[in-house]
């Protein structure tokens, strides 16, 4: 009772001083006009094709590749003007790619099938998070110190998407140094939401998110450590899938992950319809694809569901929007009334201490007993280190080369302390309950975010709501975030759908059928 009072006593606080900031902030923030928070509808009709009908199309000459990439490219110079999302495009040489695709199409002689067994993306253009390294594009990460970094070979993700013929468009903004849910850096600039300009993409994949959503491409490559692919799918109304770790290779990337995050941290896909989920999992999974069962039938009505709507109550946390809650409440019954299940909803009370977990496992050794590389060092780059308490100084007179996100992180590592026994104990408890619970046939509903798309910079206010998302690389388990429709406000809600690891494909079975009940992506244009 003693730690229930103290919790109550410190959430009360917390929530006070964070409502006085926040006041404070509405009171000091420039007035910004919402003129320009719509986008244009989508007009070209080559737009509206998943990523799996396009190659399918390409490979049949039912459409040139070069038609194709031509269209997303109109559509990025026409939104990328709103939404800030693509940081470097390499169009030219998208093209001449997509000439080359069309030459191998008309030259094939195998047939079809042939083609989509050799290279089953062919033709089909895509987008790549700026952290990751995509041949003659920067590899910045929003750092100004590493502004002129080119990257001069492709991550591994990126290199079996082009050898399934994906053809890459450019790069897109992510947060500063990967480590926030808003993508915002001093480099390039606030990436913004499709469907209300006002309002974040969600990080650190947020220009991958906002890209994705707004049409201007239609598959794309995320990284995740704390719900950097699941936040900006769900803030922007698409796909995203956090695999099971360990099968998509995490190499190509910066900031380079220490060795214990390395059991947490996943590249997965981003997309806007569900369909192509699966078959973008398989080709960057590589040879450890075969770790998944991603050929397996998936009936339905032979998994069992569970619904947990919110976290118990974490002081530090906030509660879930009754949007949200209701939208969950009306999956849990379509998925009923559609399959003729029973979902069973749970109490699992150690997910109320869900951000203590992820920041006491982030933060600690790995087996060589050697702590990861602090965020100050890593916000150095290749320059001086940071010292954050002076960073600090100079941000609030506006010479600060960084983020108050960043800032903020590194200022929070001065004063961690080791994780408790207590901590630990929780997160041990969790996994066990969570194993139990899902087995090998169990898919778990749990809401993505407490909040549908807060406006820039807010998160700065709710800085730990992030935990709904990144429980569950601690506790190393696959989720695809789900779109399920728009609230009152016009912006996207969703839930994430958990499954047991190594089966990723319960997940992505129960995506398509959502997506097939709730609509899906909504074009930001016309909503």
């Amino acid at each position: 009772m003693a730690l229930t009072r103290l919790e109550w006593f410190l959430s009360w606080v917390l929530r006070t001083v964070m409502g006085f900031l926040f006041t404070l902030f509405q009171l000091l923030a420039p007035r910004r006009s919402d003129g320009s928070s719509r986008l244009p509808p989508i007009t070209n009709p080559l737009l509206m094709f998943s990523g799996v009908q396009l190659a399918q199309k390409i490979r049949r000459k039912e459409v040139m590749s070069v038609e194709v990439v031509q269209a997303y490219i109109d559509r990025i110079q026409e939104v990328n003007p709103l939404i800030n999302a693509m940081v470097k495009d390499r169009f030219s040489a998208a093209l001449q790619e997509a000439a080359e695709a069309d030459r191998l199409v008309k030259e094939e002689t195998g047939g079809e099938e042939a083609l989509q067994h050799r290279l089953p993306l062919l033709g089909v253009p895509f987008t790549v998070k700026e952290s990751f390294n995509l041949q003659g594009m920067p590899n910045s990460t929003g750092l100004l110190s590493r502004r002129g970094v080119v990257s001069e070979c492709d991550a591994p993700p990126v290199a079996l998407l082009k050898r399934a013929g994906a053809i890459p468009l450019g790069v897109t903004n992510c947060s500063e140094l990967c480590m926030w849910l808003e993508s915002h850096n001093h480099l390039y600039g606030i990436t913004k939401n499709p469907y209300n300009t006002e309002h974040i993409p969600g990080g650190s994949s947020g220009g991958e998110g906002s890209i994705l959503a707004s049409g201007g491409s239609v598959i794309g490559v995320g990284s995740d450590i704390g719900g950097s692919i699941r936040l900006p799918a769900f803030f922007n109304g698409i796909f995203g899938h956090k695999p099971t770790p360990g099968v998509v290779c995490n190499e190509g990337q910066y900031p380079p992950a220490s060795e214990q995050q390395q059991h947490f941290l996943c590249t997965g896909p981003l997309c806007r319809y569900a369909e192509d989920l699966l078959p973008l999992l398989r080709i960057i999974a590589g040879p450890n694809a075969e770790k998944l069962s991603l050929s397996s039938e998936v009936d339905l009505r032979n998994l069992r569901f569970f619904s947990v709507p919110h976290d118990g109550g974490s002081p530090l946390v906030s509660p879930v929007a009754e949007q949200l809650l209701q939208a969950q409440r009306e999956v849990v019954e379509r998925l009923e009334a559609d399959l003729g299940v029973k979902v069973e909803q749970l109490r699992i009370p150690q997910l109320r201490y869900s951000f203590q977990i992820w920041g006491a496992l982030m933060g600690a050794p790995g087996r060589d007993g050697k702590p990861p590389k602090a965020f100050a060092e890593l916000m150095a780059g290749d320059g001086k280190k940071v010292w954050p308490v002076w960073e600090l100084a100079k941000w609030i007179l506006g010479l600060s080369a960084h983020t108050m996100p960043a800032i903020g992180l590194a200022l929070m590592e001065m004063v961690q302390g080791s994780p408790s026994q207590f901590v630990l104990q929780q997160k041990e408890e969790l996994q066990s309950r969570l194993e139990e619970v899902l087995g090998t046939d169990g898919v778990l509903l749990y809401p993505t975010h407490p909040h549908i798309a807060p406006k820039h910079h807010h998160p700065l206010f709710t800085p730990f709501n992030f935990a709904y998302t990144g429980i569950f690389n601690i506790m190393g388990l696959p989720v695809t975030q789900c779109p399920v429709g728009l609230c009152r406000e016009g912006l996207p809600m969703g839930l994430q759908l958990v499954a047991g690891k190594r089966q990723d494909h319960l997940t992505l079975a129960t995506a398509l059928h959502l997506e097939r009940a709730f609509r899906g992506w909504r074009d930001p244009g016309t909503v």
